[in-house]
């Protein structure tokens, strides 16, 4: 069969990884792809958000499967419109991609289903907000509404802070559409971890726990990225957690969507704060995470291409995930300044040291290739992903590997999987 992946990023070259290796697959194309893609997939030069030229590629070279990694072509409408031409794909269609494009709905959701969560308000305008925050006690999470790559939520400490975030949002603008409204929240106390599931509506099928670190500096300093690193499995998320996340989250949320004529069929990324009193949603995605999708991909045993086709046929009760039982660890390199602004065309060195890299994989994000070389095109440049007989060799072997990578201005966190180094 002949495959799409839509996206550009680390997450994408995780996927066409892991997608390679099915015996069902012939041919990967990737839209647009990256440098590192570029190696296992033939590069297509449309954007994610050109849904129309998308479905075009898709129809004209009879491709079987296309996979979405990025939000913005779910958010958009890509999976209604394949749908609507008879072309097979994963991800959830425009109504449903909701639950990551819009913040408020997804808030509005779990109050409607008494899915525990942070207590919260919405607004449009910044009076209104300002006062509300004077009723509430610091520290403050305020959240720009609609899709801010992972940046649109900021942590206050204070009421001054606070005020400054939501006229950055509302009357800055910083964040441009995505800050139309904007969301507050209580601080909740506890430790985070990401929990992704594959359902088909009716079904749910769980991947791997993880757990991302979401602050550009070490000890969870700085501002929100998209992501620093991630590792799998998460410790904070227990078996007893594991069956909470499922019987008071999901399965209500799947229930509370049907309730309002909305089907849900694809990968579901569930933002957690673990408390004492349990978990509690911070944030939904409508897709893999990034990077939590490439430690996962490289734990997975099973079939990739198989579960995806289970659960947009609506077969995912006939499937299991396997797992290897060996951790992994996946830690980002950036360029200087990010998530700021940052030079770009900066040349990676290193990278043919780690080709025949027998524990581990380098998956492309912010890459270009010229005349075999490598250049930085984007601000989270590479993810470097190991696997270890425990969490320690993970994290060994995976620093190991970032040490023979090097360019002008590379940053990077030292301290990814600490929680569970701590917990081990």
């Amino acid at each position: 069969m002949k495959v799409l992946v839509v996206g550009s990023g680390g997450r994408e070259h995780a996927l066409v990884w892991k997608i390679s290796q099915s015996p069902k697959v012939k041919k990967i194309y990737c839209a647009p792809g990256n440098g590192g893609i570029g190696k296992m997939a033939e590069l297509v030069s449309v954007g994610p958000e050109e849904i129309e030229k998308l479905a075009d590629f898709a129809a004209r070279e009879k491709i079987d499967l296309t996979v979405v990694g990025p939000e913005l072509p779910l958010t958009l409408g890509i999976s209604d419109l394949f749908k609507k031409r008879g072309l097979k794909i994963f991800g959830p269609d425009r109504e449903a991609a909701r639950l990551e494009g819009s913040k408020a709905f997804a808030k509005d959701i779990l109050k409607e289903n008494h899915i525990p969560t942070a207590s919260f308000a919405t607004f449009s305008d910044a009076t209104s907000s300002k006062k509300y925050l004077a009723d509430q006690p610091s520290p403050y999470v305020v959240k720009a509404d609609g899709l801010a790559a992972g940046k649109g939520v900021i942590i206050c400490a204070d009421r001054k802070e606070a005020e400054a975030a939501i006229d950055d949002i509302l009357v800055r603008r910083l964040f441009g559409q995505a800050g139309e409204k904007v969301v507050i929240e209580e601080f909740l106390q506890g430790e985070e971890a990401s929990f992704m599931a594959l359902t088909d509506g009716e079904h749910i099928l769980s991947l791997a726990s993880s757990q991302d670190h979401k602050r550009v500096f070490d000890g969870d300093r700085g501002p929100n990225t998209g992501g620093m690193g991630a590792y799998s499995p998460a410790p904070v998320v227990t078996p007893e957690v594991h069956c909470r996340i499922l019987d008071e989250i999901l399965g209500p949320l799947l229930a509370g969507l049907k309730k309002k004529g909305v089907h849900y069929a694809g990968v579901i990324y569930v933002g957690l704060m673990v408390t004492d009193s349990g978990p509690k949603v911070l944030e939904f995605n409508a897709r893999f995470g990034d990077p939590e999708c490439q430690p996962i991909m490289m734990r997975l045993k099973s079939d990739l291409v198989s579960l995806l086709e289970a659960t947009i046929e609506g077969k995912l009760h006939q499937v299991k995930a396997d797992w290897h039982q060996d951790p992994a660890v996946c830690v980002v390199l950036c360029a200087q300044g990010y998530p700021g602004s940052y030079e770009k065309g900066k040349e990676i060195r290193g990278l043919e040291k780690l080709e025949c890299w027998q524990r581990g994989s380098v998956f492309h994000a912010g890459t270009t290739g010229k005349q075999g070389h490598f250049l930085t095109s984007g601000g989270r440049v590479l993810g470097v992903t190991a696997l270890g007989g425990n969490i320690q060799e993970a994290v060994r072997e995976v620093y190991r590997a970032v040490g023979e990578i090097e360019w002008e201005g590379m940053h990077y966190r030292k301290d990814i999987a600490e929680r569970a180094l701590k917990r081990s």
